[in-house]
């Protein structure tokens, strides 16, 4: 009987592509190429940093919006660098505490019909264009030296479960991951511990991945704390 639905499904045709375009295919990977050297070689001058996610709609007079300057302000003081995907938002948030207060503010901008360019608080000669997401997150991750994720949306839980991901499954170094706002992420944190973790698609340990805090001071004693206990060393997350 088995032998007899492989022969049948043997004699099905398979669908093809309309139009298929081999070439075009070809020129993708030199664009994907070219992005990854541009992002690679102006991060490599920049020097270690940290990266700020969340919502591109908050508003400037939001206690999240506020948050997230008073957090690059603190990471500029202790001498680290803020990345952001360059938008409004958070991510504007992000590059205005760390451009008011002398510190390096790096944008990631990624090609979108309702964003335009980089917002005010990016250092001019850090502001990277991206075309793909995918190359723009590994940009985001290699040199991040802590992800410090405020509320947002679908693009936030994209980045965070990504870099989540790379942590449990240790692509990455255990650098931290710390979510601000405990009224936005602790409904998150519970489904993920009473419906993941019940049902054994993660390890209990996978729940301190991602300690949840409100305050910036609060951030900063986490990620003190942890290179105080590696000795101050920065480096890159991997290497490809």
């Amino acid at each position: 009987m088995a032998e007899e639905q492989f022969e049948d499904a043997a004699k099905h045709p398979m669908l093809e592509w309309n139009e298929p375009n081999i070439s075009e295919s070809a020129w993708t990977m030199f664009k994907v190429i070219s992005e990854l050297v541009e992002g690679f070689e102006t991060m490599h001058k920049i020097g270690p940093c940290v990266s700020i996610f969340g919502s591109a709609r908050t508003k400037a007079d939001h206690p999240y919006y506020l948050k997230a300057v008073e957090i690059a302000r603190l990471l500029t003081l202790e001498g680290f660098g803020v990345i952001t995907g360059g938008g409004p938002g958070i991510m504007e948030a992000g590059n205005k505490g760390a451009s008011l207060y002398g510190g390096k503010s790096v944008g990631l901008n990624i090609e979108l019909p309702f964003e335009a360019g980089s917002n005010q608080f990016v250092d001019w000669d850090k502001s990277i264009g991206f075309r793909y997401f995918f190359v723009r997150k590994v940009v985001f991750v290699k040199f991040a030296q802590a992800f410090v994720v405020l509320p947002g949306g679908l693009g936030t839980m994209d980045e965070l479960f990504e870099v989540l991901t790379l942590r449990q499954t240790r692509k990455i170094k255990p650098i931290p991951v710390i979510l601000v706002g405990k009224d936005f992420w602790t409904g998150l944190k519970d489904w993920i511990e009473n419906t993941m973790l019940e049902a054994g698609n993660i390890n209990p340990e996978d729940l301190d991945l991602m300690p949840i805090v409100d305050e910036p001071e609060e951030v900063m004693a986490i990620i003190k704390d942890f290179y105080e206990e590696k000795a101050g060393r920065l480096e890159p997350n991997y290497e490809l």
